[in-house]
């Protein structure tokens, strides 16, 4: 996900109190109690450092989170590549990149002992990409379905509940595309009838590319995660390829006439993981937040992220957000009602969102940027 959005970050450090006489009758005490906070660097999508997330975290732990934040994965891979070992104390990333972290060294392993694992839903324990060899190296934190996003002013759920509704006549020009080839070529191996969207031969991915070509026309723009927002929350976009309740859920509490659904045809998943930076030096700190931020309690802060909700892989924290939050539990599907976010994986009506199989990335990309100068 391409997210760009409000990248204003605080790195002041905490104010030092004044402690008066009584610091001065005792100076040791006085340091520690306000001992300026121990910097986590962290290197993110926007919104995971940000005080609805962290803030606890911080406070409870005299830390303050310095985060970097990315605007794609290829964007975070380069970050990395280009900074010493150490700069990062915590990645998070897709669960696409996490094999390229692994495979370059840029993450330490983990030891699966130190985290609540037992207390994820089964698809999720082993996830792909988090392990390899029987070690552990990341772990995933939180997740997503994309399908059709679209105005409720102009579609009805029926009408967006497939694919094809992104060429009807009265969107010409007010489709917008979220500005990223996974998602958007993996919706459209979706539509011409791919089990396995990403694992397509050669004459797959040439259908794949025509059928991409055929919607330029009803294309009125390309978007980053700012503009995705924007372009939907004003209606200039009146339906989206690429995204999903992580944009929508947002805009519709701010009372935008907008939703997600997930077509016939089925929908993509979008996964996010964190590791532990290669050489940091505040790992035990890293390996704190990690064990935070996946707990019942940690998930359930996570799944209701102001910058875009999402779904949590940890059981207990949707019990947590159930208790917490219900109606945004009922909103999102993480309850035990039938038809729930699990059973959207269990009976496949989603699939993992992957690098392709069969092509390499470069190939996608560059038709990517073919498709969008054409």
């Amino acid at each position: 996900m391409t997210r760009t959005h409000r990248m204003s970050v605080d790195l002041t450090r905490r104010t030092l109190l004044g402690a008066g006489v009584a610091a001065l009758a005792t100076p040791m005490l006085a340091r520690r109690a306000f001992a300026a906070p121990t910097e986590l660097t962290m290197l993110a999508w926007y919104g995971h450092a940000e005080p609805d997330i962290v803030a606890e975290f911080e406070a409870a732990n005299n830390v303050k989170f310095v985060p970097k934040y990315y605007t794609g994965g290829d964007n975070m891979l380069g970050l990395i590549s280009q900074s010493p070992p150490g700069t990062f104390d915590v990645i998070l990333s897709d669960a696409e990149y996490v094999t390229a972290l692994n495979e370059n060294g840029y993450v330490e392993e983990l030891d699966p002992a130190d985290y609540d694992i037992a207390d994820y839903f089964p698809e999720f324990q082993n996830f792909p990409g988090n392990w390899k060899d029987g070690k552990l190296f990341s772990l995933i934190a939180r997740f997503g379905f994309l399908g059709v996003a679209y105005n409720t002013d102009a579609l009805t759920a029926a009408e967006a509940s497939t694919y094809k509704v992104f060429w009807d006549p009265k969107l010409k020009g007010k489709v917008g595309h979220f500005d990223w080839h996974l998602p958007n070529l993996g919706q459209m191996s979706l539509l011409n009838g791919n089990p396995e969207p990403y694992d397509i031969d050669e004459a797959g991915w040439e259908a794949v590319k025509e059928r991409t070509m055929s919607l330029r026309p009803q294309v009125g723009g390309f978007f980053d995660y700012g503009g995705t927002f924007s372009s939907l929350n004003d209606g200039q976009m009146l339906a989206f390829c690429g995204i999903g309740d992580w944009i929508t859920g947002v805009l519709r509490k701010n009372g935008a006439k907008v939703d997600s659904v997930i077509p016939e045809e089925g929908g993509l998943q979008w996964s996010e993981c964190f590791s532990i930076g290669k050489g940091s030096a505040k790992a035990d700190l890293a390996k704190k937040w990690i064990q935070y931020i996946t707990s019942a309690k940690g998930q359930a802060k996570s799944a209701q992220m102001a910058a875009y909700p999402a779904l949590i892989p940890n059981q207990k924290g949707w019990d947590v957000l159930q208790a917490e939050n219900p109606d945004e539990a009922k909103r999102q599907g993480m309850t035990k009602d039938p038809g729930n976010a699990m059973d959207m994986i269990r009976t496949g009506r989603v699939k993992f969102r992957q690098w392709p199989i069969q092509q390499d990335l470069e190939t996608w990309n560059d038709f990517w940027s073919e498709y969008k100068g054409a």
